[in-house]
């Protein structure tokens, strides 16, 4: 018996029932027909469980009417509305046949809906670190094998620095990876190479110099350290995410003027750079931004990028995530 055949039993079993009641008779002692009630159910309950759900409407509904009309064979002497009411509440079994097997088919399904919502929160968190941390070690290791390769003709002393630069970006970019690959293994565990928060941006920027020509700014406000770790994990995405954009989309930013602020209650970033021109449109639009803004919209903050006078500017409100 395979479990796609279950409800083709159960009506097939419904409809010999039928057949017995109106053809040969069942003009038997009472438990004969309690018996064939629980059969009945019994199968209906089982299609219910593990037959295809196309199946189910009809296992249980030709069981019912089975039921119904069983008793409506036992009762040729009752009035006909008593028949009636009778034959209805003997439907019951069926309705009880499909609570008793939907319910665990219902957890089961949920269960397997669970399962896939959290492969692909994994899915995501994983495309996030390559987009916002890979992606912009990377970008700064282009940076400055480019300045290495420029310099390397005229100045070949000037090519040792850059190529520690490119060394320590691609470290970076090998922990970030060491990073998911813990999270794919462990995705339990948060203390697998912990996401880095705002206490990382003083090197974050310091990097970003190095790979650079841009002078660029950090201001953090007094009470930042008060920030909840939900809300400076995002804010430091945002900030890498700006840093990556002005390196690959404003080349002709000279200055960056980074400011967060915010304390228990949430985060403000602001990253503003002096790009005469905005960043060009991509035939494709990456999730960079507009990843983060869904994510911060999500916590029921905001994030706008734009222009600002002469400049381009990003602004995110964080705020905390209530548990």
């Amino acid at each position: 018996m395979t479990r796609r055949n279950l409800g083709w039993i159960s009506m097939a079993a419904s409809a010999c029932t039928l057949c017995v009641a109106f053809v040969i008779g069942l003009d038997r002692p009472p438990y004969l027909f309690i018996l064939v009630i629980a059969v009945l159910a019994m199968l209906a309950a089982l299609a219910v469980r593990w037959a295809p759900a196309a199946q189910i409407a009809p296992a249980t509904g030709s069981a019912g009417a089975a039921m119904a009309l069983v008793l409506w064979s036992f009762t040729g002497g009752m009035p006909t509305a008593q028949r009636i009411a009778a034959a209805a509440v003997w439907t019951a079994p069926a309705v009880v046949a499909l609570v008793v097997g939907g319910y665990p088919r219902l957890m089961l399904r949920r269960r397997a809906v669970a399962v896939d919502e959290a492969r692909r929160a994994q899915r995501l968190q994983v495309a996030r670190d390559l987009h916002d941390f890979v992606a912009h070690d990377i970008s700064g290791i282009v940076a400055q094998a480019q300045a290495a390769r420029f310099v390397a003709g005229v100045d070949p002393g000037a090519a040792g620095p850059a190529l520690e630069r490119i060394e320590a970006a691609g470290l970076a970019a090998l922990d970030t990876m060491d990073r998911m690959v813990g999270l794919l293994h462990e995705p339990e565990t948060s203390t697998v190479c912990p996401l880095p928060t705002l206490d990382a941006l003083p090197d974050l920027v310091e990097r970003f110099q190095n790979a650079s020509r841009v002078d660029i700014r950090l201001v953090r406000g007094a009470r930042i350290g008060e920030a909840p770790r939900d809300s400076a994990v995002t804010a430091y995405r945002i900030v890498v995410e700006s840093l990556t954009n002005v390196r690959r989309h404003a080349p002709t930013a000279t200055r960056v003027e980074v400011s967060v602020t915010g304390d228990a209650r949430g985060v403000e970033v602001r990253v503003r750079n002096d790009a005469t021109q905005p960043p060009p449109r991509r035939r494709r639009g990456g999730r960079g931004l507009s990843g983060l803004r869904e994510q911060v919209a999500e916590a029921g903050g905001s994030l706008t990028a734009g222009p600002c006078g002469r400049a381009w500017e990003v602004v995110a409100i964080v705020p905390a995530v209530a548990a």
